[in-house]
């Protein structure tokens, strides 16, 4: 399934800057979707670590990976404060009815969620990456195919 299929057009990045969704499909390329919400003490906790991952990940492997936020946030405003420090792309917060369908599409039973996609497929390759960034800080094992 193309990645356009599954996010729309575009997304949303630092500054509300748009990017198009294309961009991201590649070979060998990966895309991380990151359910989570600033009401979600867990996700609080999860967030940083996971910032701190892709920062390290992308410098070493420079267009490998690249993460889509897919807010369960209440408000817009909630969103926007969540979402300011995040260093990865994010759903439109307004698409509410695609979020719906990604969290149905992959099973989201809970957050934080973090799936690992395949970029030209949009096949699941890893559908417990949170455990594998927490088991694997540097990625040395990307894209934990399990």
């Amino acid at each position: 399934m193309a990645l356009v299929e599954l996010f729309g057009e575009t997304l949303h990045g630092a500054g509300g800057a748009e990017v198009a969704t294309s961009t991201l499909a590649g070979s060998g390329r990966y895309v991380g979707l990151y359910f989570s919400a600033h009401w979600c003490p867990p996700c609080r906790m999860f967030t940083p670590t996971l910032a701190e991952f892709y920062k390290a990940f992308t410098k070493k492997n420079e267009g490998k990976l690249e993460i889509v936020f897919v807010s369960s946030d209440q408000s817009q405003e909630d969103f926007d404060g969540y979402f300011k420090d995040m260093p990865w792309l994010s759903l439109p917060y307004v698409d509410r009815e695609r979020k719906g369908k990604l969290g149905t599409k992959f099973s989201v039973e809970g957050i934080p969620t973090f799936i690992i996609i395949d970029s030209k497929t949009g096949a699941i390759v890893c559908s417990k990456a949170r455990d594998e960034v927490m088991d694997d800080p540097e990625g040395d094992d990307f894209p934990w195919k399990k």
